[in-house]
């Protein structure tokens, strides 16, 4: 008892003086007291990793189960897997399954493209999409992929010149110039791209030699009833039944090399491919995905993480949980809204459900109570070594100054991109129109980019619809922020009646709703002075430019000060990590590069007395099944296999898995990633979280954070057995 009161004494004090500056709810500081106390000593070390490929632990990757070489993952002189790896328009990741450059990637990340080619009459979102020749696969235009052909550390060049007490604007402009020399420098091919990136927050910069293809065409897609099987309800949620796959081709020209979409392209011929094993797998068997993970910020300070918990998190949640409501309603009623709304919706969800399972998992599992301990740690180390006391000793105590005095500014920003730029359409084009107004000297063309931004908007814009998202979310936005970031008459938005009345003024008089005539076509047909007389005036505009105008001089400003100093100490912090905790793995934080993660196929328990298996079956989808439903609807073609048991060879003890999950460390961007097994084949199909673990992203936690995949035996079977998609899967190498 006296050992316990001495730690809660020593503990009391450190959190007192750690939070000194910082208004934190009082329940959080005594669950962190709690816990801080129950620790049985501060390891630095939490698991998990996003690797670089040229740089893995081959020998506890083996020790785990793997059977192959590191070299054989990667190797910039000779083929290996990471030929087969491609990053899939700019967001997802991609792999090549067959010598003719058939590539696999999710459902969702192929959707805007299946989407695209989708019309009330032939909807091949709800039916599904199998080209029968080569010359029936659709084009993309925009969608590209890229390929990394080597990786070189150039930290000592990108940082030549860089000194102690350089201001942050000199240390930019150094490294710039570094940079611009490097890429200038580098010997590569005229179809080939370069990439200088930063990692641990600046500490270390690497070059990435790429290939990029442009011509990319759709060439097979389940229906959304197994592609997007437990729609919204079921994102990020573990069991899943869900089969998240879609097939395009790479094309290139004649000599093989990247091309422009031309008739006269041909399938491209990989350096590498993926052969698919439908092998039996089982808990415990090594597991690694290889993808372009997004974002992580694994070793921010503990302040960041209660901010992200009680300021920026609940702000994005309300304010997508208002939009999705009136979408989803709209979208049950309408089919062509259903059609038009519904990758926007898919988009705007993901993010709300993604973030409140963030929240509850860093309070899960103990993330701030984590942080303490690490950073108490942090500072015995400093307090043993003067040297580096002197030089790192004020790290935390500048970070607690700078959340505490960005809070406001932080929510600002958080509400005001919410309101005016994500969910609502109609705002984000007069936002676009209020810049095109500040461009006169670059006028033409600046209108054409304008064009072209808004075009894409107004193919899938509903003005009632995104009339009723708007007044919710400035009803919300007045609310909710103080009086110094509101126009003079905002205390009126507060009333839900008095804002939708309001609104239909505006909407009804606007040429940015298409009220007043067609915006692209005056835009296009009109002349300077005219354009600029007519958006000046118009009610839309000058509604959202109060709005702006106090973004842009009361939030922005302070928000990227703070944000620009919090850059610089975290860079700091992160050096002097790597120099307290030589011991420890660092991996750096993901930030859309190349990167492996490893672990093994497990199972997890969420909360007390439960416990996930780690394998699903089409017996699930068969339970989830409701009718009618645009969630969780079967076709009669799968219910007449299930019923049947017609699997093929794709079965395990009597049953068709469909999805599985692994400790493998993953976040967006990973979607589409190649789950791959001991010997390198492909095995599954990354496409999901699991919910209690979606902050991962900000503290991964072994224990409960999983990667959901689909079984390729799965998608092998909708290919062959559902839509006997016999030309597809002759292509393939499958290992049985």
């Amino acid at each position: 008892m006296l050992v316990s009161l001495i730690k809660i004494t020593s503990i009391f004090l450190y959190l007192k003086n750690t939070f000194f500056y910082m208004k934190i709810n009082t329940k959080l500081i005594l669950i962190t007291l709690i816990l801080l106390v129950n620790q049985q000593g501060f390891n630095a070390q939490q698991g998990g990793g996003m690797w670089i490929p040229n740089q893995l632990n081959e020998k506890e990757m083996k020790q785990m189960g793997m059977k192959i070489s590191a070299k054989q993952i990667f190797d910039p002189d000779k083929t290996s897997i990471k030929d087969a790896i491609a990053h899939f328009g700019g967001g997802c990741t991609s792999e090549i399954i067959s010598p003719q450059g058939l590539l696999l990637t999710n459902h969702h990340c192929g959707y805007s493209q299946i989407q695209s080619h989708s019309t009330v009459n032939n909807n091949l979102l709800s039916n599904g999409f199998w080209a029968n020749s080569l010359e029936s696969e659709l084009p993309n235009d925009g969608l590209n992929v890229t390929f990394i052909v080597d990786i070189k550390d150039v930290t000592t060049s990108v940082l030549n010149g860089i000194k102690l007490n350089l201001s942050e604007t000199e240390r930019s402009s150094i490294i710039d110039s570094n940079i611009a020399a490097l890429a200038q420098s580098f010997k590569k091919e005229d179809y080939q791209g370069i990439k200088i990136i930063p990692f641990y927050n600046g500490n270390q910069y690497y070059l990435f030699l790429t290939e990029t293809f442009e011509d990319v065409r759709l060439v097979g897609a389940p229906p959304s009833s197994i592609g997007k099987f437990g729609s919204d309800t079921d994102n990020w949620v573990w069991p899943r039944h869900t089969g998240d796959f879609s097939l395009f081709r790479i094309y290139a020209d004649k000599n093989n090399k990247p091309a422009k979409f031309s008739k006269d392209n041909v399938p491209y011929k990989p350096k590498y491919f993926l052969p698919i094993s439908i092998k039996e797998k089982k808990s415990g068997d090594f597991s690694f995905v290889y993808g372009f993970p997004g974002n992580t910020q694994e070793y921010l300070p503990s302040y960041a993480l209660i901010q992200r918990i009680e300021t920026i998190n609940p702000a994005r949640i309300s304010l997508r949980d208002a939009t999705l409501k009136i979408l989803d309603k709209k979208m049950r009623e309408d089919k062509e809204i259903k059609i038009k709304y519904s990758s926007k919706y898919a988009s705007i969800a993901n993010g709300w459900k993604k973030w409140i399972g963030e929240k509850q998992g860093l309070v899960q599992s103990q993330a701030v109570a984590k942080k303490l301990a690490y950073e108490k740690e942090f500072s015995s180390f400093l307090n043993a070594h003067q040297d580096e006391k002197n030089k790192y000793g004020d790290l935390l105590n500048s970070f607690n100054q700078i959340y505490s005095k960005n809070n406001t500014y932080v929510k600002g920003f958080v509400y005001f991109n919410e309101v005016f730029y994500y969910n609502s359409e109609t705002f984000k084009m007069a936002i676009l129109l209020s810049d095109l107004l500040k461009t006169l000297s670059s006028f033409s063309v600046s209108k054409e980019k304008t064009i072209g931004t808004i075009s894409g908007i107004l193919k899938n814009y509903d003005a009632e619809l995104d009339k009723q998202v708007s007044a919710q979310l400035v009803s919300l936005y007045s609310q909710n922020i103080e009086p110094k970031f509101q126009p003079q008459n905002y205390i009126e938005f507060q009333s839900k009646e008095y804002t939708e009345n309001y609104m239909s003024q505006l909407w009804d008089h606007s040429l940015v709703t298409g009220k007043k005539g067609n915006l692209i076509q005056f835009l296009k047909d009109s002349k300077q002075d005219e354009i600029v007389k007519v958006l000046k005036n118009d009610p839309v505009i000058n509604f959202v430019s109060s709005y702006l105008d106090i973004y842009r001089n009361g939030i922005a400003p302070d928000y990227y000060f703070y944000q620009d100093k919090l850059d610089s100490l975290q860079r700091q912090y992160m050096e002097a990590q790597l120099r307290a905790f030589p011991n420890k793995k660092f991996f750096p934080d993901a930030n859309s590069t190349l990167r492996v993660t490893y672990g093994k196929i497990d199972g997890y328990q969420p909360k007390d007395a439960v416990y996930y298996e780690p394998f699903s079956t089409l017996k699930g989808v068969v339970e989830k099944y409701v009718p009618g439903d645009y969630e969780f609807d079967v076709s009669d073609k799968l219910l007449d296999l299930y019923n049947k048991k017609e699997y093929g060879s794709y079965a395990q003890n009597g049953e068709l898995p469909v999805n599985y999950i692994a400790t493998n460390h993953t976040t967006g961007g990973n979607s589409g990633s190649p789950a791959l097994d001991a010997d390198g084949n492909l095995v599954g199909l990354n496409f999901d979280r699991v919910w209690e673990g979606t902050m991962s992203d900000l503290n991964y936690d072994p224990k409960i954070c999983r990667n959901i995949m689909v079984d390729m035996r799965y998608v092998l079977f909708i290919m062959d057995k559902y839509a006997n998609a016999q030309r597809l899967i002759n292509e393939l190498k499958i290992i049985k």
